[in-house]
């Protein structure tokens, strides 16, 4: 068993959200394909799997706008265990094929996705609900006193999300903002007949996040014997419509009726010309200053015992954040107001002594942003197709880099190496890309996308991280995510077989080569 890595070690990860994974039930989830993927990183000698937020998923199906951030996805659940523990039988847990295809064959046999989160949803709701009836009807007095142990040790959160999980329901999926003022406001009295009247649905919604963390373990528990760590994401705010903004509203800018008087977003960047409008609602970070920032607390210690490291995502919304009035239709009205900063970072750092975590300094990243991140000693991120604009003095160009960086051929939010090299025309390089070219020496003739993971093994920063899009090679059609965008993005899938023996030799001669194998690798 190799020793697990810690951010301070040279290694090398790949980037693959679990829902890319292949099968059968419309998205990739936590059952067999994600403990062979695990197999494979070991075998290609990766030493991280780093993962997008993992909770509830909304409209739009995209993890950073998840419905808590505590809870796990259901429709990361696998079937297969269910079966072994006798609460489904096989027959039940079956694919349905015809309806929910593994994905499309692209040209060269890797798939394309799509995932299909909905069918997906409603053929995994059913079946959990079925296994959930007969744990209630045979599990043996061990398994519910498991139960029983999990719903105390999570009752902070866990108490206030399943009731939002069975309200939501029992509203028909409005947001709820839109809820009777009653439960809107949460009034004691109506909060107390709904825990009556919907106390069913209420215990349904804590067995999935029972079942979620279980399989979860296992998986973490699984990797970790492969010498294998987990790299999380905390997204920096919380979705609107979400038992987050429910439960705390006091926590965040938020008006009597629940409503935005000013939201989330970005100003113009290289993504979007009038900036992106988010539509999360914003922090209080006086309130939350005043209670020693113990939501943010609580959120870190159950993510850190999911993840071994984790990715802080738009870490310059803590150095200051772009407010944009809620009525607007772009971001590009919106003001800069200060963060928590040193003082934020500083309690999490007396809490949990050493953070490990990555600070995403990605967009307009001022002295202070860099300030704050030094400070606190967090790696940041270097993205190689952010590097050949022209600039000799560019930090995403391999010469400016240091060892405590993370360095990416590209993120969730990039257009693949392929894609991002020929561009939208598809034919003739980009400027960029003729650029990486002269930088690495190569001819035109050369495959770009393996020059430039050959490029980030050799960065000294000590981790190298590839969406396994780029290791495939694929085109624009892979792309996981657009910015400022709405439909279309997060159903990316690999096909059964796509990343084979070939890939992870390939992998694993260039980790030994550039110093990022475990110690123990041959």
């Amino acid at each position: 068993m190799s020793p697990l890595p810690t951010l301070s070690d040279r290694a090398a990860g790949l980037l693959l959200h679990p829902t890319s994974l292949p099968g059968g039930y419309g998205n990739g989830d936590l059952g067999v394909a994600a403990h062979r993927f695990a197999t494979f990183l070991a075998a290609a000698g990766q030493r991280w799997w780093q993962m997008l937020p993992v909770h509830p998923v909304g409209d739009g199906y995209s993890p950073y706008h998840g419905l808590s951030a505590f809870a796990g996805a259901p429709h990361l659940i696998a079937l297969e265990p269910l079966v072994r523990a006798g609460w489904l039988r096989p027959e039940e847990a079956a694919p349905p094929r015809r309806r929910l295809p593994p994905g499309g064959a692209a040209p060269g046999g890797h798939a394309h996705g799509p995932a299909r989160y909905a069918e997906s949803l409603r053929f995994r709701e059913a079946r959990l609900r079925l296994a959930f009836a007969r744990f209630q009807a045979r599990a043996p007095a061990a398994e519910r006193r498991r139960l029983e142990a999990f719903r105390a040790q999570e009752a902070h959160w866990l108490a206030d999300y399943a009731l939002f999980a069975a309200l939501k329901r029992a509203q028909r999926g409005a947001p709820w903002m839109r809820w009777p003022e009653p439960l809107r406001v949460r009034r004691t009295a109506a909060l107390r007949e709904a825990r009556r009247a919907l106390a069913g649905e209420i215990a349904l919604a804590e067995f999935r996040q029972f079942l979620f963390e279980r399989q979860w373990q296992a998986l973490r528990a699984h990797c970790h014997a492969l010498g294998v760590a987990l790299l999380g994401d905390i997204p920096i705010f919380v979705a609107h419509d979400g038992a987050d903004a429910w439960a705390r509203n006091d926590l965040f800018f938020l008006d009597r009726d629940g409503r935005l008087p000013i939201q989330s977003g970005v100003p113009p960047d290289a993504f979007s010309a009038n900036g992106q409008r988010w539509g999360n609602p914003l922090y209080d970070w006086r309130r939350h200053k005043a209670e020693r920032y113990a939501w943010w607390v609580a959120r870190l210690r159950l993510t850190l015992r999911r993840f071994d490291a984790v990715r802080l995502d738009h870490f310059i919304g803590f150095v200051r954040y772009w407010a944009v009035p809620g009525g607007q239709r772009t971001a590009l009205h919106g003001h800069f107001r200060p963060g928590p900063g040193a003082h934020f970072l500083g309690h999490l750092q007396a809490e949990f002594g050493h953070l490990p975590l990555i600070a995403e300094d990605l967009g307009i990243v001022t002295p202070a942003v860099t300030a704050l991140r030094e400070q606190f000693r967090l790696p940041g991120m270097r993205v190689l197709q952010f590097a050949f604009g022209g600039d000799p003095a560019n930090p995403h160009l391999p010469h400016n880099h240091d060892r405590t960086s993370v360095v990416y051929t590209g993120t969730h939010d990039n257009d693949t190496l392929v894609g991002w090299a020929r561009g939208p025309g598809r034919g003739r390089l980009r400027p960029e890309a003729r650029r990486a070219l002269d930088y690495l020496g190569a001819g035109p003739e050369a495959e770009l996308h393996w020059a430039l993971i050959r490029l980030a093994y050799q960065s000294v920063g000590n981790l190298a991280m590839l969406p396994v899009q780029d290791v495939l090679g694929l085109g624009r059609a892979a792309r996981m995510n657009l910015p400022g965008t709405a439909r279309g993005n997060w159903t990316w899938r690999l096909n059964e077989g796509a990343l084979g023996e070939a890939h992870a030799e390939c992998l694993a001669a260039l980790a030994r080569l550039y110093g990022r194998a475990a110690p123990d690798a041959s």
